[in-house]
């Protein structure tokens, strides 16, 4: 028996809708559409974070030249020579927003320290914290400095503090074993031994000798003592001589300073702008 075919709908009417039943997606296909999801926002993610990064590293960079700038120039100053600061590996960033700093170290270019041609500072300065006060720009936990001085610059120095002789100098010469300098000239030698006393640091005359005879301390001590206090004049923070030791090459000293008030402008212009 054959089955006749439907009959159309009567004139006028519509068709009646077709029913489409949906067919769940395989589990490749269901794979394939997450994967681009997962990855945009793996990619998102990323941008982020790279964001992030960046923005502390150049924030992290930008404090450390601010604080390169204000060292620097409160140590040129104070030394009146150049001076490059360093700050370790520790996020500086952190240190800045906190106000208190650790493990600075600041070198100086080694052309002089005020008067004293040749002489290089080694500074290292630790807990260091920032808190204004009508008396300082805060407080310094410790702070060691390493001088060095060549005998160039010794020679360079005597030929402008020394009277007479001084003029006259053209060699230097250090004897570790003695701990002293000769200062050498066609005319004469001074016998100069560097010594600490009370925090200060001294060169004592041990010997004056001219034109085949020897002459009285005095011609040349009154120079040096004018030197040394012109050295160690006004220095900040307490900072006062540990040690000195002479070497083949020179002349080293320590000077250092502990729990020490940092001064702000007003007590110091170097320490303007801390």
């Amino acid at each position: 028996m054959t089955i006749p075919p439907p009959e159309p709908p009567p004139h006028g009417f519509p068709e009646p809708p077709t029913q489409h039943v949906p067919v769940p997606p395989s589990d490749s296909e269901a794979q394939h559409e997450q994967t681009p999801d997962r990855l945009s926002a793996l990619l998102i993610g990323v941008i982020v974070v790279a964001l992030v990064l960046a923005g502390l590293l150049g924030a992290e960079l930008y404090a450390r030249h601010v604080a390169d700038s204000i060292v620097s120039k409160a140590v040129s100053c104070v030394v009146q020579d150049g001076s490059k600061v360093s700050f370790g590996l520790r996020p500086f960033l952190i240190q800045h927003l906190t106000h208190s700093y650790r493990d600075m170290v600041v070198d100086t270019a080694g052309n002089q320290i005020r008067e004293a041609k040749g002489m290089t500072l080694h500074l290292r300065l630790d807990d260091i914290r920032l808190e204004k006060t009508a008396d300082g720009a805060g407080t310094l936990g410790a702070l060691d400095a390493d001088v060095s001085w060549s005998a160039d610059g010794i020679k360079q120095t005597a030929q402008t503090i020394i009277p007479f002789l001084g003029g006259l100098v053209s060699g230097v010469n250090t004897d570790p074993g003695n701990g002293t300098i000769e200062l050498q000239g066609p005319l004469g030698t001074v016998t100069v031994m560097p010594t600490v006393s009370q925090g200060q640091l001294q060169l004592q005359v041990a010997g004056v000798s001219g034109l085949g005879f020897a002459l009285p301390r005095e011609t040349a001590q009154p120079a040096l003592d004018a030197f040394t206090t012109a050295l160690t004049a006004n220095l900040p923070m307490g900072i006062h001589a540990e040690s000195v030791a002479v070497t083949d090459g020179g002349v080293t000293a320590r000077f250092i300073a502990r729990d020490a008030t940092i001064p702000n402008g007003q007590a110091d212009p170097c320490f303007q702008g801390i």
